[in-house]
């Protein structure tokens, strides 16, 4: 994948200041698409856009294909006749510093339900062409939605817990179900629709302001998914579809126990076997979505950590050799030009630099890495070559100003200030400076840092269940003078973004 050199910035749309508890894709989008226009910041990364199944972790979702229902904007729907306009009077005008969970399950949702209740009662010939075009197109549709439906019916118990047939996916069982379900799954088609719709919407604005979309595939998929449950042969399942082994990391310096993720781990000899059909679908999909895409914990394509699904913690797993080239060989084969960058963090061994490196893929550096034994220098900038993307700090990480004040070493901080100097403007504006300003082709901040906002601010503590990716923008916030800064910055490091070609108009619901 070649990247143009180009600066960008990493806010997931749950975080954006739109009103029903949560970031959408409706009007605050839009607001802060022309802040980074206004900056002349040429790509906007998201983490995944999956349904999480009333969980935070968008690195969790109960579908790797859908999008999360709570995204779609109820205002846009207003817009285009879906809702009364006087039905969004129950959305909250102010927005409070986290996701309201409880907000968004009460009230936004219902909504969002009745509007798309209201699309199959009314809808016209055109918005109804282009709606049974998308289910004929999403492939993957029709088992999720089913299994959105039954997830309902069970109180969002797991699917291993549904009635036999139905767990075990005998046909006559789900044929009854469609049957008993019907009204549910249509309205859950339709809210894929919307969200898909209107996705597609933002995309288009953004490349008509010279903007590229970032997305993110997580490389591991909830147990509890649409995806196990249909296809329970190409996962290291028992004879009763329970877990044999799950997905995590092993001990390292910030973890005595390593972390134990609980993933489903693959049976990569039985996706050979098939073409990787499932991945190269996988990445089909996402990339009609996104122009780059990350790939999340790439280490696990050489190798991954197996954990005895009986284990608490990750300190018993062993390393286990993933499918290497082969796999990003298939995809190459389908689709062509791998549109990748890999999440290469960690302790990564020569046949990861190797398998990333043959493939050609960008890697990652986060500047907050650097600081610390001469090992880490790596992550410096004058270790940097073209081929790669840069970062401030990841979703992963405490924002810079948090890390500063007390996330690092007190005898590091000589180090630090001794290549950033002490800037007027503080730590996190040295750190975009000194990123911008590197070779890497690509160099990314969280807006976080780009507000110079301290650990309160910070989206994920890796290990913690609780309390993660709820973190919100505050209208407000983001300024003209941000703007500028940026956009001077983008300027004299070379980093204007370029004219993008025009994507199709997108239609009825966005």
């Amino acid at each position: 994948m070649s990247l143009p050199r180009t600066a960008g910035i990493l806010l997931h749309p749950t975080s954006l200041p739109s009103r029903g508890g949560i970031g959408d894709l409706g009007p605050a989008a839009y607001q802060f698409l022309e802040f980074l226009a206004q900056s002349k910041q040429g790509l906007w990364q998201v983490l995944p856009l999956g349904p999480g199944g009333g969980a935070s972790n968008p690195y969790s979702a109960i579908s790797a294909f859908a999008g999360e229902p709570a995204l779609i904007s109820a205002e846009r729907l207003a817009e285009h006749g879906w809702l009364q306009a006087e039905r969004l009077s129950g959305l909250p005008e102010e927005v409070e510093p986290t996701v309201r969970f409880d907000l968004v399950r009460d009230v936004k949702l219902p909504l969002l339900r009745e509007a798309a209740a209201n699309f199959l009662a009314t809808a016209t010939a055109v918005p109804k062409q282009r709606f049974n075009a998308f289910c004929i197109r999403a492939w993957w549709l029709e088992d999720y939605v089913l299994f959105e439906a039954l997830r309902e019916r069970y109180d969002s118990a797991c699917w291993c817990d549904w009635p036999v047939d139905l767990k075990q996916r005998k046909p006559a069982a789900l044929v009854q179900a469609q049957i008993e379900l019907a009204g549910e799954m249509a309205v859950a088609r339709v809210l894929q629709f919307f969200f898909f719709e209107q996705w597609a919407a933002l995309r288009q604005a953004c490349n008509a302001r010279g903007v590229k979309l970032a997305g993110d595939i997580a490389i591991f998929v909830n147990y509890d998914s649409a995806d196990v449950w249909a296809n329970p042969e190409i996962f290291r399942l028992d004879g009763d579809w329970a877990m044999e082994v799950v997905s995590g990391v092993p001990p390292d310096a910030f973890t005595e126990d390593g972390q134990r993720w609980g993933h489903p781990l693959y049976r990569w000899d039985v996706l050979k076997t098939r073409g990787y059909d499932w991945w190269v679908d996988r990445v089909r999909w996402a990339a009609t979505l996104c122009d780059s895409i990350r790939l999340d914990h790439f280490r696990g394509f050489a190798q991954f950590w197996e954990i005895p699904v009986r284990d608490k913690t990750a300190k018993n797993g062993k390393w286990v050799d993933g499918p290497g080239s082969d796999l990003f060989h298939a995809i190459r084969k389908e689709l062509g030009e791998l549109p990748f960058f890999a999440e290469d963090l960690g302790v990564i061994t020569p046949d990861v630099e190797e398998l990333r490196d043959g493939l050609g893929l960008p890697g990652m550096k986060v500047l907050q890495f650097g600081f610390g034994d001469a090992g880490s220098h790596i992550y410096l900038p004058h270790h940097y070559v073209e081929n790669c993307v840069v970062y401030t700090g990841t979703h992963d990480n405490d924002t810079v100003a948090g890390w500063w004040k007390t996330g690092i070493a007190a005898w590091d901080r000589p180090h630090v200030q001794a290549l950033l100097g002490e800037p007027a403007d503080g730590i996190p504006w040295a750190m975009i400076r000194a990123a911008q300003g590197s070779v890497a082709m690509l160099a990314v901040a969280p807006v976080q840092d780009v507000l110079g906002l301290g650990s309160e601010a910070r989206m994920n503590i890796p290990g913690v269940a609780e309390g993660n990716f709820q973190w919100r923008l505050q209208p407000g916030m983001l300024q003209w003078e941000h703007a500028q800064k940026l956009a001077q910055l983008a300027y004299v490091t070379d980093r204007l973004p370029q004219e993008l070609p025009p994507l199709p108009a997108q239609g009825f619901c966005a």
